[in-house]
């Protein structure tokens, strides 16, 4: 590699958390390349999600996913008026179908109120009929700043306005590799034409595969790179019209926020994701999983009738240790990556979405 890099920084994934990134580094001035492995830009965990605006109420005080959900959150809503991305402010209800779930919802409330959202306030059984009347429970919370979000709109959005401060979206081109040089990195790329290209910072939003990458990548710091993990969830849609006009979440499971009921902007109900672990990336959609949705949905939705769900989709959330275990975002500085200019940002799952924005403006702060 040359004194001069051929680009400022590289932006690896062309994702949502990417695309933001890109963004704000472009509209900072800086002169940005994204380097997208796939043919269109979010394919992976950026689509094939729930499509929620989350409010920020179930991370533990003082994590990342807490802090840059909450902030992420007003500058999304902000965002999306401002440049009219297709979303809705919808809220959503947490319900408790039992009584013994209750003490849950008062511990939902006072984590909500730790990571200051304070909106949160309690529904009757009587007021959960009067809101959904096909949703039966003694007692809920009503969430009023959780929203629903067209994630394609937005990542257009993202990269309309990168793209008009200079930055260069490039699909097909995975890299395969890459090294710390004296005055930056080199990065081998793949695609239709293998090339090697310089820049003298690098951004690591590549998603499901960030720790795979940045091994990939000679002499930084490999203990500071996080495990790579994968859990699956499947999606089943709900035939006819919604009786739904929010979003209705269950009193959280182990391992995740159990199948909940989201709406698209078309009006259409969606029910997931359920949680398994798995060893690669896989999209394939298991049928048989039906009879547990019905179950769980039955719970507070006791009129499904048999044979109302489709099949959907499937996602994957990139996950940083196995099943049973808790992690929060990793966003890595060079003091920790041990290379100036390399930013690693992994575990990025659920609310990276609604935290991308806030994720963008940390990154360009340590990015230096």
């Amino acid at each position: 590699m040359h004194d001069a890099p051929a680009f400022d920084v590289a932006v690896i994934g062309g994702g949502v958390v990417g695309l933001a990134v890109a963004r704000e580094l472009a509209m900072a001035g800086r002169e940005v390349v994204v380097l997208e492995a796939e043919s269109a830009i979010g394919t992976h965990t950026s689509s094939r999600n729930s499509e929620v605006i989350h409010a920020g109420i179930y991370y533990a005080r003082g994590s990342l996913k807490a802090e840059l959900c909450v902030a992420g959150k007003q500058r999304l809503y902000e965002y999306c008026e401002r440049e009219g991305v297709p979303h809705a402010r919808l809220g959503k209800l947490i319900v408790a179908t039992r009584d013994d779930e209750i003490p849950a919802l008062e511990r939902i409330l006072a984590q909500a109120q730790a990571n200051g959202v304070d909106d949160l306030r309690w529904v009757s059984a009587r007021e959960v009929h009067e809101l959904e009347p096909e949703v039966v429970a003694v007692r809920a919370l009503l969430s009023p700043s959780t929203g629903i979000i067209d994630s394609h709109g937005l990542m257009a959005a993202f990269r309309r306005d990168a793209v008009a401060h200079g930055a260069h979206v490039v699909t097909s081109t995975p890299v395969l590799a890459g090294r710390v040089e004296a005055h930056g990195f080199a990065l081998d790329l793949g695609g239709l034409e293998a090339s090697t290209v310089g820049c003298r910072a690098v951004v690591n939003a590549s998603g499901l595969r960030a720790p795979s990458v940045s091994r990939a990548i000679a002499g930084l710091d490999a203990s500071a790179i996080p495990g790579e993990h994968f859990a699956k969830g499947h999606y089943f849609v709900l035939a006819g019209k919604a009786p739904f006009h929010r979003l209705v979440y269950p009193v959280p499971v182990p391992g995740g926020l159990g199948v909940h009921v989201t709406l698209d902007l078309a009006g259409q109900a969606r029910f997931g994701p359920d949680v398994s672990w798995i060893d690669g990336i896989d999209y394939t959609f298991d049928e048989s999983r039906a009879a547990s949705f019905y179950a769980a949905i039955r719970t507070y939705f006791p009129a499904l009738t048999d044979g109302a769900l489709v099949p959907g989709y499937t996602g994957i959330r990139p996950k940083l240790g196995p099943a049973g275990s808790a992690h929060d975002f990793v966003i890595q500085g060079p003091e920790v990556t041990g290379a100036p200019g390399f930013v690693g940002l992994y575990g990025i799952e659920s609310p990276g979405l609604t935290a991308s924005l806030a994720i963008a403006e940390r990154v360009r702060a340590l990015i230096g």
